[in-house]
């Protein structure tokens, strides 16, 4: 018995550890991609169908050797074409270039926790959809996330923005993006499994804005830093990210990783301040807080409609 609780104990610390991994990796890489933008002249664009692409075919590759379902098997049926491919567009590419365009319009810190109101919007959208009232906790937690971005884009001041408005614009969307990404995928991830839809989603994303922004297409300079910064991004801040948070998922529950996942913002605002020397003050911070905070509080939200919704970052 005591052996049980001790190999249960272990994979639980396990499972902890493999999601704050990845939410640490996804805000360093974050912050990562405000240095290519401010320091090397990169634009989100390619950034987005290189990382898109590459990423996507080794996400593929490695479901090919582990998942007991074919990568192929997904195209068999209308219906889930259908839905991978507005997944992969309106889904996986509207959320990863929406977050690099507020970063470059503001910087990693400010839009990653713009990007982390998009649990408020699902927990409104499922209350609307259910045509019920919110409970207690998701109004709260709604305030919370109005206080808080308030107090982030404004500095507690009624008179002016801190950021500009074409940055509020791209981090309030890649909220809507994120939770667009959220909720459409949940009948294709409970068929195929996270790794093949992440995967298809990724590369299907990244041909099709290859349409409007062909990979060849390149802006910047090149430097032994800025090959490490690409490469950090693609590796550690999405092909390994996105592992570590999808092998938590099988030792430790849905809301624990979404709880546990906020620390994505907090790393993003530190890296920020300490390695990029960006400005984020005392109501930065507390706006910072206060959108975190819903996240705790709408993961002990227990309601029929929405206990199977989970959050995968950009």
């Amino acid at each position: 018995m005591y052996a049980q609780k001790l190999v249960v104990a272990s994979m639980r610390t396990k499972g902890i550890m493999m999601v704050l991994i990845g939410a640490v990796l996804w805000g360093i890489s974050g912050t990562v991609a405000q240095y290519l933008f401010q320091y090397s002249g990169f634009s989100p664009e390619w950034l987005v169908v290189v990382r898109l692409l590459i990423s996507g075919t080794i996400l593929l590759f490695l479901a090919s050797l582990k998942s007991e379902k074919k990568i192929w098997d997904i195209w068999k049926d209308k219906k889930d074409v259908s839905s991978l491919i507005l997944f992969s567009i309106f889904g996986m590419l509207a959320v990863q270039y929406t977050f690099f365009a507020a970063i470059k319009h503001s910087n990693a810190a400010t839009a990653t926790v713009l990007q982390y109101l998009a649990p408020a919007m699902i927990s409104c959208f499922i209350a609307i959809k259910a045509k019920r009232l919110p409970t207690i906790k998701e109004l709260i937690a709604v305030i919370l996330a109005l206080l808080g971005t308030f107090l982030l884009v404004t500095k507690g001041s009624m008179s002016s923005l801190s950021i500009s408005g074409i940055a509020l614009f791209w981090g309030l969307t890649s909220a809507v993006a994120l939770a667009y990404y959220t909720l459409q995928p949940l009948r294709l991830l409970a068929r195929w499994g996270s790794a093949i839809v992440i995967g298809w989603g990724m590369l299907i994303g990244g041909l099709s804005f290859s349409l409007i922004h062909p990979p060849w297409k390149f802006v910047g300079q090149w430097s032994f830093n800025a090959l490490l910064a690409v490469l950090f991004i693609i590796i550690f801040g999405t092909i390994i990210a996105f592992y570590c948070y999808l092998e938590s998922l099988k030792y430790i529950s849905a809301s624990e990783t979404s709880i546990l996942a906020s620390v994505e913002p907090l790393s993003a605002a530190f890296l920020s301040v300490v390695w990029l020397h960006i400005s984020f003050g005392l109501e930065e911070w507390l706006g910072t807080v206060c959108i975190i905070s819903t996240i705790i509080i709408l993961s002990f939200v227990k309601n029929k409609e929405d206990s199977n919704v989970t959050s995968l970052s950009a």
